[in-house]
């Protein structure tokens, strides 16, 4: 399962890893330049910024909607099943404590 979670980042990643890339060409290239070609150079960079600022909320709506339906599905399973949910809590607290006290 972990390759499935690392193609999606690494593609976001490489994504913006090119945005950054082209917009540091353009702003090298507007820096010689001046007049209409500068301003044309200007504008392509801030359009590439727009598009990773707009991708990057995209990502987080994305994120958030996969968080609320995790603490959704978990406070489901939590009122269907209290004794288990119980268990499993102190089961992950006595680990926790059993290995905070070996240190």
């Amino acid at each position: 399962m972990p390759a499935q979670s690392d193609s999606p980042r690494q593609s976001i990643i490489d994504d913006f890893a090119n945005v950054i890339a082209e917009a540091e060409t353009l702003l090298k290239a507007a820096a010689t330049e001046t007049g209409e070609k500068a301003r044309d150079l200007r504008s392509q960079v801030e359009s590439k910024l727009l598009t990773a600022k707009l991708r990057l909320q995209e990502l987080q709506g994305e994120a958030v909607d996969r968080a609320k339906e995790a603490a959704r599905v978990t406070d489901d399973y939590v009122h269907d099943h209290p004794w288990q949910a119980i268990g499993i809590a102190a089961a992950v607290g006595l680990a926790a404590g059993l290995l905070i006290n070996r240190r």
